[in-house]
């Protein structure tokens, strides 16, 4: 490498260096750039002098501007935030990178030779990309850790020195290509067998895999967190922990659910939290002996019953001729997100439609099976309603 910028930099050497021996010796090429540096010296003190002045003048003013920025991001309140994460990139701000980004923006003033603006310009190079890196790092951490803070996830804050060697990884080998791409090496070659490694990996690993990267898809998505109930699949669970492979349900029966992240999230899942009302509906019916201004009446009596209990009626209305029954349909809404008091809700509110139409003379139906007695001649003989002639005999019960 040092050869190379020895070749490249030759064109561009200063008229009072003596010209080298031996342009194919690499020690004759070192003594040649050594006397070409000292003849600068010699011929360009002046503004080396006032390029180090301005250049620590730069240093010292990017110093400051780095310790002011990062006294405000500390002394802002609370961890986590945008103001922490902006702080924990200014503090990761190397003073070297300062002094080198000082020394880059001075350098033209000096006219140096060649060979030494190619080597201040490949410091600075690696010095800005690997600090970008850092900086890259620490926001990507920093908003990671910002999430895992709002929700108090615990299984986020257990991944994170996973998540943290990763991130490095990759933002790292990123860098070092972009290094070697700015000195002149061919790297399509390498990013193809990085490709094709990471390939491999991933197949290799693909269960693994699947199932983090669910994982921190169920924390950022948020399709549930710990403690709330969900029905996944036909089974009705609480969520007890969320992990890096598998989510843990207890059941309502009790049994522990082991779920792989990846075959959790492949299904419909319902969750039952944060629901702020939730419908009750009630069949009911009658026997078909009710009179028809009984039954007009019946809609209007249910939603009174409802309301009386103070939660929102939605309708109430005859649905279909039953085998048994004339049968109605109560649908209401309970404004809670409690549900055992959302059951508390529905029993009263049934005792309660029990209680005034029992009282009101309705009758609730019930499966029975009626029978008719006719004489050999075909006619009806008792018993029969007594209100009615004998061509419209009364059903028996049997």
């Amino acid at each position: 490498m040092t050869f190379s910028i020895l070749a490249a930099a030759k064109t561009a050497t200063p008229k009072t260096a003596p010209a080298p021996a031996d342009a194919n010796n690499p020690l004759d090429d070192l003594r040649y750039w050594w006397d070409s540096s000292v003849a600068w010296v010699e011929s360009h003190w002046l503004q080396i002098g006032i390029a180090i002045g301005v250049g620590l003048i730069i240093y010292f003013l990017l110093s400051m501007i780095r310790t002011f920025a990062l006294k405000r991001a500390q002394s802002a309140p609370g961890q986590f935030t945008l103001t922490d994460i902006v702080g924990r990139v200014i503090h990761k701000t190397k003073s070297l990178v300062l002094a080198i980004i000082s020394i880059r923006l001075v350098a033209g003033y000096a006219q140096p030779p060649a060979l030494i603006l190619h080597l201040i310009q490949f410091v600075f190079t690696i010095a800005v990309v690997m600090q970008v890196a850092i900086w890259a790092r620490e926001i990507v951490l920093g908003l990671i850790q910002r999430r895992a803070a709002e929700g108090h996830n615990e299984t986020l804050s257990n991944a994170m020195g996973i998540i943290r060697l990763l991130i490095s990884v990759a933002l790292f080998a990123v860098a070092a290509i972009v290094i070697l791409d700015n000195m002149g090496v061919n790297v399509t070659g390498l990013v193809a067998g990085l490709g094709i490694g990471g390939i491999a990996i991933g197949l290799a690993a693909q269960g693994i895999f699947s199932d983090l990267f669910a994982s921190l898809s169920i924390i950022f998505d948020r399709p549930f967190r710990v403690g709330e109930t969900i029905k996944y699949d036909t089974s009705i669970a609480t969520v007890e922990r969320i992990g890096l492979k598998s989510t843990h349900l207890r059941s309502i029966n009790g049994e522990l659910l082991v779920i792989s992240n990846t075959n959790l999230l492949s299904k419909e899942i319902t969750n039952y939290a944060n629901l702020h009302r939730r419908r009750v509906q009630f069949a009911i019916g009658v026997v078909y002996q009710t009179t028809p201004d009984m039954l007009r009446a019946l809609p209007a009596l249910l939603k009174t019953q409802v309301e009386a209990e103070k939660h929102e009626f939605i309708r109430s209305s005859f649905i279909g001729f039953g085998a048994s029954s004339l049968d109605f349909e109560l649908v209401a809404d309970i404004h809670s997100d409690d549900y055992n008091e959302v059951i508390a809700a529905r029993t009263e509110i049934g005792i309660r439609l029990f209680e005034e139409m029992t009282r009101l003379g309705y009758d609730f139906a019930y499966p029975t099976q009626t029978t008719f007695t006719a004489a050999p001649d075909g006619t009806m003989i008792l018993p029969y309603a007594e209100s009615v002639t004998m061509k419209t005999p009364r059903p028996a019960k049997s």
